[in-house]
């Protein structure tokens, strides 16, 4: 036979568990508490009513000034037959403890002088065994100086607190069956949507990421997990999307270098080696096409050393200023006809969280695509300004711009626009990894890439990068 140990229950059956024993104790202890209070009350009440009926005595006997002899003692035994009630005696001492006058309903003698000869504080009622209640007090009229004595039998009170108990016991069963069921339900009820993710990731395994959690936003907790839960899907599947585009994009990228090297290699092969020209031409394009497949296998690896960077918590550029302005002189050495216009004077004093390799790789990657796709206005212009606690890089273009419907996408992995647009704006064809590697490095520095951009007008890049304190530079 299986056991579990307590640590291994199921999670709804430890939910079902601890909410019973909590309603179970919550319950004993509401009618613990009554119960007590319910005794004490009723008892009281017997006292009260004792009491009463010791004052009426006290009060007849010292108005009349009862000498408790002869008529006055006939006329105080009658008096105590018409106040005594029901289960109980009223007796009179003398000073010698010699009653002188006694009445008696329902108790027998033998019953109450166990009482009365129990040890006792004097004056004070006193409950003790067999269910009876005594009470004294002293009486003094002239010459008398006695006791009255009232002995009442509680048994009706006993009885009434027995059946209180037995309804509170039967209720304290009923609620270990309540509890249970309530318990069961409020563990369903919370187990449930763990159990609508359980499902959900089987789901996932069976039929794909597309599969997603139904759920309620009612702000809990468990609508907050199974948000993020869903949210967490929705990137997944879209790594997922992303991981196979690229391999789709990185197969296509790879493949036709190597079919264009085959087939020339295969056409020297069969008779273009006899002829110098064929020969010339196809070594010519093989070396043009491995050089761009080295490009592509090299900017690979530098998209994944981006992806895998350990950001340097110390990097910082002390004279941003100075750095941008040297990376913007290595291009306009390579494009002599562009005029590149500088701002950065915001950045003046500045230290940038960034090391100075890679912020003038980014630069180097967004001014090539800014050249690249402004072939008719050679303008170009970088921008600095601060915001808060970050700097922000603006590089202005007037090129030919990016579609709207490929804004999005513009930094995935190997995507590039339309094959047309490089065409009409005669830009060599580049292999879709430049921004790319530029959003992975800003981000992988707490800083954001977001590109702003309308066709046929320009293109504007903003990068935002963390400023380092001084504080924090020591």
């Amino acid at each position: 036979m299986k056991r579990y140990a307590p640590s291994r229950l199921p999670i709804k059956w430890k939910l079902t568990l601890w909410s019973s024993v909590l309603l179970f104790l919550v319950f004993i202890a509401y009618n613990t508490v009554q119960y007590y209070f319910v005794e004490k009350w009723m008892m009281r009440q017997e006292e009260q009513a004792a009491e009463q009926t010791m004052r009426e005595i006290l009060n007849f006997a010292l108005e009349r000034e009862i000498s408790f002899a002869g008529a006055d003692l006939d006329e105080m035994r009658s008096f105590l037959q018409k106040i005594n009630q029901h289960n109980q005696r009223i007796r009179i001492l003398d000073g010698q403890g010699v009653p002188v006058a006694v009445v008696s309903d329902g108790i027998e003698d033998s019953l109450a002088e166990t009482i009365t000869r129990a040890p006792r504080e004097q004056w004070r009622s006193v409950h003790i065994s067999k269910n009876l209640l005594l009470m004294e007090r002293p009486i003094t009229i002239f010459q008398f100086d006695g006791t009255v004595e009232i002995v009442k039998n509680i048994q009706e009170f006993e009885k009434l607190s027995g059946a209180l108990f037995r309804f509170m016991a039967i209720g304290c069963l009923a609620a270990v069956i309540v509890s249970g069921l309530g318990g069961r339900l409020l563990a369903r009820q919370l187990v449930k949507p763990l159990q609508a993710m359980n499902e959900t990731m089987k789901n996932v395994k069976q039929k794909g990421l597309s599969e997603r959690v139904e759920f309620y936003d009612n702000h809990d907790e468990l609508a907050t997990t199974m948000k993020m839960f869903n949210a967490m899907m929705d990137k997944l599947e879209r790594s997922f999307q992303q991981q196979r585009q690229f391999v789709e994009d990185a197969s296509h990228e790879l493949r036709t270098p190597i079919a264009i090297v085959e087939g020339h290699l295969g056409m020297l092969r069969r008779w273009g080696k006899h002829d110098p020209a064929v020969l010339e031409e196809s070594l010519q394009i093989s070396v043009e096409e491995l050089s761009r497949l080295k490009a592509l296998v090299e900017e690979l690896l530098v998209l994944t050393r981006a992806e895998n960077l350990q950001m340097d918590e110390a990097a910082a550029v002390c004279e941003p200023e100075q750095v941008i302005s040297q990376t913007v002189k290595k291009v306009n050495v390579l494009h002599p006809a562009f005029i590149i216009e500088r701002d950065l004077q915001a950045l003046s004093g500045v230290k940038l969280a960034i090391s100075a390799e890679h912020l003038e790789q980014i630069l180097l990657i967004l001014l090539d695509n800014a050249v690249k796709y402004s072939r008719e206005r050679k303008r170009i212009a970088v921008r600095a300004a601060i915001q808060g606690e970050r700097a922000r890089l603006e590089i202005i273009d007037a090129g030919i711009g990016i579609p709207a419907k490929d804004l999005p996408y513009v930094t995935d992995r190997l995507y590039r626009v339309d094959k047309a647009r490089n065409r009409k704006s005669g830009a060599t064809d580049g292999n879709g990894l430049g921004l790319s590697i530029a959003k992975r490095l800003v981000e992988r520095y707490n800083g954001a890439l977001t590109i702003e951009s309308v066709e046929q007008e320009g293109t504007t890049v903003n990068v935002l990068l963390p400023i380092r304190s001084i504080a924090e530079s020591v």
